[in-house]
């Protein structure tokens, strides 16, 4: 057994003889069981170096060039996050709304709360918006004070990935994973935007890097703190931080350099952890009284528990999901895509995410090979590698499996999957990309590790060829680039034990920027552009097709009554200030009249909002009722999923007298009335929640609200107004059309510019 300073040496005789820095642990050494290495103490009588020489040298046994190297990754990944940060303004104006809130009211922060008032919650736990605002306190309400703890949590999870392949392997293979990490193209975007996935990745990561320092001898303390980690992450998005549970579970249960009995009793205590880091909220909030405290969003029945297992938990992967804004479809093809072993490969998601994909799935499988007791594939010499617990065998596994659970999920899930979920993948991805290729670079010398190393360059290459082709008007040259120097990156790899220091580095180097070059022009592209709305993708217009058109929910199958993607709404839809229009199916918008503002439907990266109040069609969803002047009125998809544009006259209109009011305005669908609290400040009620499905507040309670004098305003049209959700109850779909028709029957009409309001102080009867 040695210690990591033993297996990683500093500069040994590679194979062509001549002296170069080693890229993972030695060959002679390198699949032994490790020892956590001891923390570097200075010699007796040496001075204590100054805290920023230490900061900046890193530990004494580290080649110089290491420490500079991964600060210089952390600030090259903050600028590259900030870059144009602005240019996204609130992004998800849905979650900005509830960040606005949470700065205005400790207890809409705690809550989740959508307004200051405290109507009703946002449709998720509320971990991910404390951050942000605590942030809006502080430094006020704007976009970057919204946006930068988000990049915070990008570069953190690029540092926490580099810690843990670090230790066990080599700062090479650290380095390479944290590049890997910060230049995929979802990454880029999700860790410049508001909603959970940002917080999620962040504590994935620190939950497996746990799991692995407790893998390395065994301590609880460990265990119990990847516990913490995946109970925090439940808090920011429920049950998808479970994913990974089942593999690292089973890896520690297995592979822990502890007596069996002490394995299990780790992994109970870790559980107990997790449930307590998890569900001191979940305990508070099924205990506080209801008639206290907001309305659950994404609930039917006013209950978080029933949200985590239902909308937000089983029915992701079932598809049956009450309240939601369509489910999944049989047969494969579900309401949000495709389902099936390529949905990660297809045109509405590879772009996103795979471009690694194929190479971290060859380098899984060798690593595994390569790590099996008494493989005959690694060099010789060295201690016999431990049969069941070497590390090197056990990062693998966790990692590996981490991937693998959460594609497998991702891949067969029929109910609400967006493009922009795949940012849970990126750290999985980075981390096989640097063990697997420093271990087999250390293995080069083998002809198996040479050509495999070689053969997931040849697979990245190829795949970045094809995804890039996907997109031909956008840098048409650069994926000839990719293919070709991918290949003669590849074959220099092949070669490489057998070329001299200067050509193997080249090879090295060629195939690096290769695999690269395609996931960092999208991710170049992604902080280029800003992004607003529900649903937002990564890389140039057109990167990822859905429904026909740019960026739709989630899938080529659109959702139950033609829209998105159906093809049979009726009229011209502008799509989002680039001068052209679409008749009927296309993107799939629904009619919405006015103008498409500059953002269009979501998914197009271009910023501004695609809804501006403006001519309300007749009819509208199904089970609408009827909304302001019928349908869905001037907030359409676009009311559901984009936010509106607020003149400065109707700004005015409703902060007159607003402080009088609980509520200054009410509005159906979230996305709405967040458009109107964060233009004004004040807070506006969103009646149903996301969708405008939820049965919250009900017809007489909204009744009641305006005979006390609590709402000032109602603003016509937005949301979907009860007519979308999979398997509503009858009660459930007409409680927002219930109010929007007695609002418009019973109270006086104000017109202010292309939007409508109605006046609840004044009634006409």
């Amino acid at each position: 057994m040695t210690t990591q300073s033993d297996t990683s040496h500093q500069g040994g005789a590679g194979p062509s003889g001549g002296a170069e820095p080693s890229w993972g642990p030695s060959s002679s050494t390198a699949l032994q069981e490790p020892v956590a290495p001891p923390t570097a103490a200075p010699r007796s009588g040496e001075p204590k170096q100054p805290f920023l020489h230490r900061a900046w040298r890193g530990r004494p046994e580290d080649p110089r060039w290491v420490r500079p190297a991964f600060l210089a990754l952390l600030v090259a990944t903050g600028l590259l996050y900030l870059y144009n940060l602005s240019a996204s303004g609130y992004a998800n104006s849905f979650y900005s709304a509830a960040v606005q809130a949470g700065s205005q009211s400790w207890k809409a922060l705690f809550f989740g709360s959508l307004d200051s008032a405290n109507a009703i919650t946002v449709d998720k736990p509320p971990a991910s918006l404390w951050p942000m605002a605590l942030s809006v306190r502080i430094f006020g309400l704007n976009s970057w004070a919204i946006l930068v703890p988000e990049v915070l949590m990008g570069v953190a999870t690029v540092g926490v990935l580099y810690g843990a392949l670090r230790r066990r392997f080599s700062p090479a293979a650290g380095l390479i994973a944290g590049a890997v990490l910060a230049l995929t193209p979802v990454a880029a975007l999700m860790f410049r935007f508001n909603n959970p996935d940002a917080m999620l990745a962040l504590l994935m990561t620190v939950t497996i890097y746990c799991v692995i320092r407790a893998l390395e001898d065994g301590r609880t303390k460990w265990l119990v703190w990847a516990g913490v980690a995946v109970g925090f992450a439940f808090l920011a998005k429920t049950l998808q931080a479970f994913l990974i549970l089942p593999p690292l579970a089973v890896v520690y249960a297995v592979c822990a350099p502890v007596r069996l009995k002490k394995r299990f009793a780790q992994l109970g205590l870790s559980a107990v952890a997790m449930v307590v880091a998890g569900g001191w909220w979940v305990a508070i909030v099924e205990l506080w009284p209801a008639s206290s405290r907001p309305y659950i969003g994404g609930s039917q029945n006013n209950s978080f528990l029933e949200l985590t297992f239902g909308y937000n938990g089983l029915g992701r992967i079932n598809g049956d999901e009450t309240g939601s804004v369509g489910g999944g479809g049989g047969g494969g093809t579900g309401q949000w895509g495709e389902t099936g072993w390529n949905r990660m490969f297809n045109s509405e998601i590879g772009s996103q995410i795979a471009w690694l994909l194929p190479a971290a799935l060859i380098l899984f499988v060798a690593g595994i090979v390569l790590t099996l007791p008494h493989s005959r594939l690694r060099s010789s010499g060295g201690t016999p590698m431990a049969r069941r617990t070497d590390l090197t065998r056990s990062s693998f596994l966790a990692w590996g499996g981490a991937l693998l659970m959460t594609t497998i999920v991702f891949s067969y899930m029929a109910g609400i999957f967006h493009q922009y979920y795949t940012v849970a993948l990126a750290p999985y991805i980075a981390a096989v990309v640097g063990m697997g290729a420093t271990v087999l670079w250390e293995e080069r010398s083998k002809v198996w590790a040479s050509l495999t190393l070689a053969g997931a360059v040849t697979a990245t290459a190829a795949w970045g060829y094809v995804l890039l082709n996907r997109t031909p008007t956008y840098l048409p040259w650069l994926k000839w680039l990719v293919l070709i120097g991918g290949l003669v990156g590849a074959l220099g790899l092949i070669f490489a034990a057998r070329l001299g220091r200067q050509l193997a580095l080249a090879a090295v180097g060629l195939s690096f920027v290769a695999s690269v070059a395609g996931p960092t022009a999208y991710t170049l592209s992604t902080v280029n552009t800003g992004h607003t709305g529900s649903i937002v993708t990564a890389g140039p217009a057109g990167a990822s097709m859905m429904g026909g058109g740019r960026g739709g929910p989630g899938g080529g199958g659109g959702m139950r009554g033609g829209f998105p993607g159906g093809g049979n709404t009726q009229g011209q839809n502008q799509q989002g200030g680039n001068g052209t229009t679409q008749q009927g199916g296309g993107m799939g918008q629904p009619p919405t009249g006015g103008t498409g503002g500059t953002g269009g439907f979501p998914g197009q990266n271009q910023q501004g909002n695609g809804n501006t109040q403006g001519q309300n069609q007749q009819g509208g969803m199904p089970g609408g009722g009827a909304m302001g002047e019928g349908g869905m009125g001037g907030g359409g998809a676009g009311g559901l999923l984009n936010g509106a544009t607020v003149s400065s006259a109707a700004k005015k209109l409703l902060e007159t007298n607003a402080d009088d009011y609980t509520w200054a305005a009410a509005a159906i669908g979230s996305q709405n009335s967040a458009s109107y609290q964060l233009a004004t400040g004040q807070p506006v009620m969103a009646i149903g929640g996301f969708n405008g499905t939820d049965p919250s507040p009900t017809l007489a309670q909204f009744k009641k609200y305006v005979t006390d004098g609590k709402i000032h305003y109602f603003i016509s049209g937005g949301g979907m107004g009860g007519g979308m959700g999979g398997g509503n109850s009858s009660s459930t779909t007409s409680t927002s059309s219930q109010i929007s028709s007695w609002v418009t029957a019973n109270f006086k009409k104000v017109t202010v510019g292309s939007a409508t309001f109605y006046d609840l102080t004044q009634p006409t009867k």
